[in-house]
């Protein structure tokens, strides 16, 4: 069977026929969506509350037809009438935040919660389902089962939702009947709710409508005055990016990653550039030399690469200028000399990241005997400490990113570096300098007296959740000269 997206499990599917029987009224869901907004996985982020509010209003309202990527990106973040959700994936990304989200509140500080509020992947609207416990813990004392130590990333009841595992990839083209089904379900609920709504709920509605409106005219506002400020000039693309030069970025080779872990070393730029690391294949293993030669001819990148490919594509149709996209090994030390450079992934994955660490203060170091990754903090300041360590053992789920804008005096020009500790710590240094809500602030605390960004570079840890970045948070930064 062809399925998009999380797969409802046997539970849900009892939750939501359980539901017919008895309706989760509309007062109970406004009730849950205005604590999951008040939550502190919401508070900080007035878009995603925004999103959420829109889409489970519309649903309450009995319009959930209304509720389309297309509808969302102009309600909720501004775009314009010609918006093509093809080219702008702004909805879809915030989107795949808003489910993460929604599973740490679930997961931690609402995990008491009687109703569960998912949005099944392949569609955008919101689905209300009663807690359904397994039969393990139907008969144990109630207060023992909510109130269990649960753990990042840990499942506390049987009918959270679960990612589809990558044998059983989604289809991209179908939702799954069940899906199907549970968006039927929860439109033929929405006229009967419309029908039975009582004078208190319509109260309800009017002062929630009146919050979105009031949250939304304040996201537009904010989103309008950012894009403005953009296309004058902006702090720090106004130096990244200009209409006479295209600005280079070079994605990292993930195939040279798999290198360093066969041969348990690390690799430098100048073997790197002759190639002579391949010649450490042990000679006594024929069918083994043929695999990894193989291997090492496949050009392979990180999918967080590309999405950074994609945010830096827009930031820079914005300020006037364009992006050049290159693969790392394709790369020469001539090619450094053309202009400006963003350079993808730690000097594992991209090695070219090494001809700028001697002026760096954060680097990082992989330590393969005991595999673990850390940011070295060479010159700390009172209260920092001498390093970050990432593990992927580590039960916190921890993760750093550093974000670098540096001179690239071969040039005369500027260098912009993401780097991570895992691909989630690299995807949090692409959020951090590609969000003006987090970006200009930082670049106002750090700004000269004449009003110019100084160089800098930011240490950044953050919250690894299936793979993604969130909750993250600046922990040290420096500026030059």
């Amino acid at each position: 069977m062809n399925q998009r997206g999380s797969i409802l499990s046997s539970e849900q599917v009892a939750a939501l026929q359980n539901s017919e029987a008895e309706p989760i009224s509309d007062a109970a869901r406004r009730e849950l969506v205005a604590r999951i907004v008040d939550s502190r996985w919401f508070k900080k982020s007035d878009r995603l509350s925004s999103f959420l509010l829109h889409i489970c209003e519309l649903d309450l309202q009995g319009r959930s037809e209304e509720i389309s990527e297309y509808r969302i990106g102009r309600a909720v973040f501004g775009r314009p009438e010609n918006y093509d959700p093809a080219v702008d994936g702004i909805v879809r990304s915030h989107a795949s935040r808003l489910r993460m989200r929604l599973d740490q509140y679930f997961t931690r500080e609402g995990r008491d919660e009687p109703i569960r509020l998912s949005i099944p992947r392949g569609a955008y609207l919101p689905l209300f389902m009663p807690l359904v416990r397994d039969n393990a813990s139907a008969g144990s004392d109630p207060s023992e089962a909510q109130t269990a130590p649960v753990k990042a990333g840990d499942t506390p009841f049987a009918m959270e939702l679960q990612p589809a595992s990558p044998a059983s990839a989604p289809s991209a083209d179908t939702i799954s009947a069940t899906e199907t089904a549970a968006l039927h379900f929860a439109d033929s609920k929405a006229s009967r709710r419309q029908a039975a709504t009582t004078s208190l709920a319509w109260g309800l509605v009017a002062f929630l409508t009146a919050a979105l409106l009031v949250m939304y005219l304040r996201d537009h506002t904010v989103h309008a005055g950012l894009q403005t400020r953009t296309d004058i000039r902006h702090p720090l693309w106004s130096e990244m990016f200009s209409a006479a030069h295209p600005t280079m970025i070079i994605v990292g080779d993930s195939s040279f990653v798999l290198w360093q872990d066969f041969l348990h070393r690390n690799i430098g730029l100048a073997s790197y550039l002759s190639s002579g690391y391949r010649a450490a294949i042990p000679q006594s293993n024929p069918d083994l030399q043929k695999e990894i030669a193989l291997m090492a001819g496949r050009r392979y990148t990180s999918i967080v690469d590309l999405e950074a490919v994609q945010s830096f594509t827009r930031i820079a149709q914005s300020a006037g200028g364009s992006l050049d996209m290159r693969y790392a090994r394709d790369i020469r030390p001539n090619d450094l000399k053309q202009g400006n450079i963003i350079l993808i992934g730690t000097a594992e994955t991209n090695p070219w990241v090494q001809l700028f660490e001697h002026d760096m203060n954060f680097v990082f170091n992989k330590d393969r005997t005991r595999q673990i990754y850390s940011v070295i903090n060479r010159n700390p300041r009172k209260g920092e400490p001498g390093r970050w360590d990432y593990s992927e053992n580590d039960a916190l789920h921890r993760v750093y990113g550093v974000v670098a804008y540096l001179p690239n005096p071969v040039a005369n020009a500027n260098v912009l570096i993401l780097e991570g500790t895992a691909m989630a710590g690299t995807e949090c240094g692409r959020d951090f300098i590609a969000d003006d809500m987090q970006l200009l602030p930082f670049l106002k605390r750090i700004r000269r007296a004449d009003g110019r960004v100084p160089h800098f570079e930011v240490v950044l840890g953050t919250d690894n959740i299936s793979g993604s970045a969130v909750n993250s948070s600046i922990l040290a930064w420096r500026t030059m000269p």
